[in-house]
């Protein structure tokens, strides 16, 4: 069923609205999957906060015009999926994930900060850790300096104590 203008319209302005709060951007070649597997994905990518429709290709070339994902447009050709979202993490693991799962599923290429960005290199950031983990990891590193520092300097009257414990046992045996 073809659109009419007004939702051509409303499609390209929806798609370009998302794309302006985007960090990443990815097109993968959908054909030859089931509506329950296409649902599937549209599913993850819903719980991962990852905006995932399927769009006529020159929509998205009009979407993009003017915006950090205009590299995409040379590679916006045949059926494709297209996946935006605020955490190329989140993006990465949820295309490649359903892609080694669904053979018929084929990443094409991303976009992340004005450049394209390979097949390797989602592969390499879909193994990446949760955000959330990577910011335990770095707050644990920050704070393990100080935490060794308080360590050390609760440590002089932690001794001093158990010195006094000793003398006031070592009397009361005598």
């Amino acid at each position: 069923m073809s659109l009419n203008l007004e939702q051509k319209q409303a499609v390209v302005a929806e798609v370009a609205a998302v794309i302006a709060g985007a960090k990443a951007a990815v097109v993968a070649e959908y054909s030859g999957l089931t509506v329950a597997q296409m649902t599937g994905l549209r599913r993850k990518a819903h719980e991962a906060d990852v905006y995932l429709k399927v769009v006529k290709n020159t929509l998205v070339r009009r979407a993009v015009i003017g915006s950090e994902f205009e590299c995409l447009t040379d590679h916006v050709s045949g059926p494709l999926a297209f996946a935006v979202g605020k955490d190329p993490v989140a993006i990465a693991k949820v295309v490649s994930d359903f892609a080694k799962d669904n053979a018929r599923f084929v990443v094409k290429v991303g976009a992340m900060g004005g450049r394209l960005v390979s097949r390797e290199e989602l592969e390499a950031l879909a193994k990446l850790p949760a955000r959330e983990v990577l910011l335990a990891l770095l707050l644990g590193t920050m704070k393990a300096p100080v935490q060794k520092f308080v360590q050390t300097l609760n440590e002089i009257p932690a001794r001093f104590v158990r010195t006094l414990a000793a003398v006031r046992d070592a009397r009361a045996a005598l």
